[in-house]
């Protein structure tokens, strides 16, 4: 049986399953020879251009470069550097777009070229022949080359696998894709330095047999080629029938060998190696000519350009500036430009793409020329794409799984083996992108892998750290070990016992010890410091001695103080706020003063009767009120109790006199002051005479109160002297208050009062009004207070209490009865000898103002009181009878200071009705006529305005 070398020189030919009959579309571009593109602006240089790892940048920004010197080192195999393809200055790296289906970024160095084109030093091997393989391979390495067929495998690494393990060498230059005649050109223009390359790679891997599988379709490249090779290269020519995918790797050796590559192997498992056309040419370019991989032959192929044709085209050169120097025009509607052929390319996001080692063509097909796959319908399970898969693999059972995202049962069904040729899409009826599938799913796999790899890595290391660290302790472990040994070896030839053992032996030694011992022994100075402190202990329980604890008790009680008079103050201001509220709003603002002088004198009784309740059980005596009572007081106890009770006795008679001077005005007016002007005249004298003496004797009170409130203990008692000083306190604000009404008279008499009578006049009712109404805040402070007025007798006997209370309301009636009277006879108290005497009428005058001012504050008294009348139960209950006669006198007051604040608000009339009587009025008869008649006006006025408040308040 003849060998597979035999069968091959006897011209035999296999074939592959499945395959497809495109239309070639190649004479668009074959009919030209290759031309160069140029050099342009700007290149850019993606760092991983090939299968593997990229190597490291060994410049900066800013270097210049010069064309072939090399931008990245590595130093594997798999990595393979990038040289620069032209003469230039760095100006950036960084990420941009590069040629690949998904249109990502990737690390690139960008080169703006000056266009001098100035070469590096480049090492040549003309001698190759006398070369070392492995010389020549690392050449090839360092020369940047990797497959330029499309896959973009390194050379240098395929060749190193190669060695000793094959003997077939095939060349492939079928290149199937449509549209795409690089090689085909390559080979019709360039034969001779492809044929030398093969000659190198002969050199490198001495093969028994040497193919070239080229299709029929490329009948000139074929002479070309027969041309160039002779008998003693030992190279066979096959022609292949056209039939897509006869370029592929495993196709062709199946095609030209008849063997099949393995699933997840390559060719070289099997004894037969391949290298493109293009890799070839670049190889000899290295070697021979010392060049490294900066060029390629691109096809520029499609209706949209109006140049086509095959250039060659430096690495990193922009599309965009290939479309521009040949004549692209895009489509209108749909414009596009593919990278590869119509089967296998790929579409670019934009122009500005760089031309990579494994970019062959570039394709600007118009709509007409490349219909659009856009719309994918429903499989109907023709099987058409499994018949067309030159793989024979399940293209349906594959896109299913794939776009389940189920990448277990892709690689059951041996996804890796599909070669992405595309038949199976172009022969689909329902355009199904099956490819789109696959290398998505391919890429989802390779992801997967990595992760696991890098995981087992991982665990690798672990394990490692694990076993190193469980060897030093092991290590450690038996150093201490031997070091033990060798230190009781040492002690034992020495003559000594073990240092260890013996430390041991005297601690249980002494441990024994204390078990046995029932009593511990003790140190004797530890010993007497216990029988000290046991003494001590005994001698504080024997001793029963009671703690001091007056300090902690006199600091409780000032405490207890302080709280106290903090509670007082904030009650008294409550009071005063709610007296306040309880007042109308006119009355509010002159009653204010007063009723906050009342509210202060009656705590300060009061608490001076809580001092007093509480000197009879705390001895204590109070210092700071001694200053209030003369030396004599201070020194004798008895003295001091004395002439409080002497203050308590004047302060309850003065009280008592108060409502007597109150209703004495009433008294004084009877028919005998109505017909005598000198009478009324003396009558209104002695009645402001007893309300200045009335005001004295409370001020004499005010001031005598303080003696009260002293006694033998209150020198003993901080609580006492807290309360002491608050009394002070109060009585000096009423004393100031009462100071500033009895001081104010006299601000308002000047100079001119002495020459004008008119305003001495003025002055002296200014006088008699204040005095008024110093009596009548000191009565709103009696009224404050309705129980002090309430005397023994009244308590003790309840007829005096009614007959007091009856009398006041009939006082009242009277009153009210009096006024119509008064007020419908004006002119009644007026007699013949007034008009003729002038210090009469000025009497008159001033009676008849007396009269109506009475007459207006009874008539208020009786309106306040509608409710005032003693029943029955009254007159009963003794203490009910001295409440209701107390009400009456406080309501009584109330009224009278309400008339006399809103005479006081008018003081022009009030002025001149109490202008006394002097020598100066009786000077001028008409005017003190006059003063007369605007009197009783005023009176008249006062008279109506309380009767149309009295029969409202009759209605309540």
């Amino acid at each position: 049986m003849l060998s597979i070398i035999e069968q091959i020189k006897q011209g035999k030919l296999w074939d592959f399953h499945g395959g497809i009959h495109p239309a070639e579309n190649k004479a668009l571009s074959s009919k030209q020879a290759i031309k160069a593109a140029g050099i342009p602006q700007e290149l850019i240089l993606p760092l991983k251009q090939h299968i593997g790892s990229r190597g490291d940048i060994i410049v900066n920004i800013g270097d210049y470069v010069l064309k072939g010197q090399p931008l990245t080192q590595g130093d594997i195999a798999m990595c393979v550097p990038i040289h620069a393809p032209s003469s230039g200055t760095i100006t950036a790296i960084e990420q941009r777009t590069t040629a690949h289906p998904s249109g990502l970024t990737d690390l690139c160095i960008v080169i703006a070229t000056d266009n001098q084109d100035t070469w590096c030093h480049a090492t040549q091997y003309p001698d190759y022949q006398d070369r070392d393989p492995a010389e020549l391979i690392e050449a090839i390495r360092l020369a940047g080359i990797a497959g330029l067929g499309g896959a973009g495998f390194p050379t240098a690494r395929k060749l190193q696998g190669g060695l000793g393990n094959v003997d077939i060498l095939i060349i492939n230059a079928a290149e199937c894709e449509p549209y795409i005649t690089a090689d085909d050109r390559l080979m019709q223009d360039y034969a001779d330095e492809v044929i030398e390359g093969i000659r190198i790679l002969r050199h490198i891997i001495s093969p028994k047999l040497t193919l070239i599988g080229i299709e029929d379709n490329k009948p000139d490249a074929i002479k070309a080629l027969e041309a160039c090779v002779n008998e003693d290269d030992n190279i066979i020519i096959r022609v292949i029938p056209t039939k897509y995918p006869s370029g592929s790797s495993k196709q062709l050796v199946k095609l030209l060998t008849g063997r099949e590559v393995p699933s997840q192997a390559r060719s070289t498992s099997i004894g037969v190696i391949m290298q493109n056309v293009g890799t070839a040419f670049a190889i000899k370019r290295a070697i021979v000519n010392g060049e490294p991989l900066i060029e390629r032959v691109v096809t520029l192929t499609g209706e949209a350009f109006k140049q086509r044709g095959n250039v060659f085209a430096l690495l990193g050169t922009p599309i965009a500036y290939l479309l521009e120097k040949f004549d692209y025009k895009a489509d209108k509607k749909y414009p596009r430009v593919i990278i590869g052929g119509s089967l296998m390319g790929f579409t670019l996001p934009h122009a500005n793409v760089p031309i990579t080692k494994i970019t062959n063509c570039i394709l600007t097909p118009k709509r007409k020329e490349l219909p659009l796959h856009t719309y994918e319908m429903a499989c109907i399970r023709c099987s058409a794409c499994a018949d067309a898969c030159p793989a024979s693999l399940l293209p349906q059972q594959l896109q299913w799984y794939a776009k389940d995202k189920n990448y277990d049962k892709c690689e059951e069904y041996n996804l890796s083996d599909c070669i992405e040729c595309g038949a199976c899409a172009y022969v689909c009826p329902s355009e199904i992108p099956l490819v789109q599938y696959y290398r998505q799913a391919k890429a989802e796999i390779w992801e997967r892998k990595q992760d696991e790899m890098s995981a087992e890595r991982a665990r690798q290391r672990f394990e490692a750290k694990q076993q190193r660290m469980d060897r030093d302790k092991a290590e450690r472990e038996n150093r201490f070990a031997k070091a033990a040994t060798d230190r009781r070896q040492h002690m034992a030839t020495a003559g000594g016992d073990d240092a260890v053992a013996a430390a041991i032996a005297r601690v249980k030694a002494k441990q024994a010890a204390a078990t046995d011992t029932a009593t511990p022994t003790i140190k004797p100075a530890v010993a007497a410091a216990i029988a000290k402190a046991k003494a001590k202990q005994a001698a504080s329980v024997s001793e029963e001695a009671i703690p001091d604890n007056s300090e902690m008790a006199a600091l409780r009680k000032q405490r207890k103080l302080q709280a106290r008079e903090q509670k007082a103050a904030k009650h008294a201001e409550l009071m005063q706020q709610q007296t306040v509220t309880e007042q109308p709003p006119e009355q509010a603002s002159d009653k204010k003063d007063a009723v906050a002088a009342a509210v202060a004198r009656a705590k300060a009784r009061k608490a001076a009767q809580q001092a007093q309740s509480t000197t009879e059980t705390q001895p204590a005596v109070d210092a700071k009120p001694a200053t209030e009572v003369d030396t004599d007081v201070s020194v004798d106890p008895k003295k001091a109790a004395v002439a409080a009770a002497v203050a308590r006795a004047k302060a309850r008679k003065a009280a008592q006199q108060q409502p007597t001077a109150a209703t004495e005005p009433t008294a004084e007016v009877n028919s005998d002051v109505a017909n005598d002007p000198k009478k009324a005249a003396v009558a209104a004298a002695v009645a402001r005479a007893k309300a200045r003496k009335a005001a004295q004797q409370e001020q004499a009170t005010a001031a005598a109160e303080p003696t009260v409130e002293v006694n033998s203990d209150v020198a003993n008692d901080p609580k006492k002297v807290a309360a002491a000083i608050a009394r002070a306190k109060a009585r000096k604000a009423a004393q100031q208050e009462q100071a500033t009404a009895a001081a104010e008279p006299t601000v308002e008499v000047n100079s001119d009062v002495a020459n004008d009578p008119k305003k001495a006049a003025v002055a002296a009712a200014v006088a008699r009004a204040k005095a008024r109404k110093a009596a009548q805040q000191e009565q709103a402070t009696a009224a404050a207070e309705p129980t002090i007025e309430v005397n023994t007798n009244v308590e003790s006997d309840p007829k005096k209490a009614a007959v007091a209370a009856a009398v006041a309301r009939a006082k009242a009636r009277k009153a009210a009865q009096q006024q119509p009277t008064t007020a419908a006879e004006p002119t009644a108290e007026v007699n013949t000898n007034v008009e003729s005497d002038p210090k009469k009428a000025a009497v008159a005058a001033a009676v008849a103002r007396a009269k109506a001012r009475k007459a207006a504050q009874q008539q208020q008294i009786t309106a306040a009181e509608p409710t005032a009348e003693v029943n029955t139960n009254v007159e009963s209950d003794p203490k009910k009878a001295a409440i209701a006669a107390a009400v009456a006198r406080a309501k009584a007051r109330k009224a009278a200071q309400q008339a006399q604040s809103t005479t006081e608000t008018q003081p022009a009339v009030d002025a001149k009705p109490t202008t006394e009587v002097d020598t100066d009025v009786a000077v001028d008869p008409k005017k003190a006529a006059v003063a007369a008649a605007v009197a009783r006006a005023k009176a008249r006025k006062a008279a109506q305005q309380a009767n149309k408040v009295q029969p409202n308040i009759e209605e309540e």
